[in-house]
């Protein structure tokens, strides 16, 4: 947590902001070290803009949803930190109103199926880690983002 501590002190200083600034999250993507990664290398890149989640995951865990304007840190699987991202757009859709045009931004699939059959693996997961199930109406939080800071 210290290197936390100290990447989160160094974004502060270098960007101007205010030390009483706090992040939302410190995250990776992904449930495994490969997909955690590469989209972690997707951001750096530019090509990621944003993320998708399970909106029952933040009610379960009695977390706030993200909003426009938050801060979030993402590192690699390894905790080590490696970006900044602040949230630019949210929308909620159940994930069978999810659309390319929106998920596209995601920079991972090259269609619609693709990011379903995907997201429908994540998310049964996910939905499995708090003793629920993955359903088509499962409302998805979709959550825009810009890299603001680079270790």
């Amino acid at each position: 947590m210290e290197r936390i501590r100290e990447f989160w002190q160094e974004f502060l200083v270098k960007t101007g902001r205010d030390s009483a600034t706090k992040y939302f999250e410190v995250f990776h993507f992904c449930n495994d070290e490969k997909s955690a990664n590469e989209l972690l290398e997707l951001v750096l890149e530019g090509r990621k803009r944003a993320t998708a989640s399970a909106v029952p995951l933040y009610e379960a865990e009695g977390e706030a949803l993200p909003k426009i304007g938050d801060l979030s840190i993402v590192t690699d699987w390894d905790g080590n930190p490696k970006c900044v991202i602040e949230t630019t757009a949210v929308i909620t859709l159940p994930f069978r109103e999810m659309t390319y045009v929106i998920c596209k931004r995601e920079g991972e699939d090259e269609n619609l199926e693709s990011w379903q059959k995907n997201h429908i693996k994540f998310f049964t997961e996910e939905m499995e880690s708090i003793g629920s199930e993955f359903t088509w109406d499962m409302e998805v939080l979709f959550e825009d983002f810009e890299v603001t800071y680079r270790a």
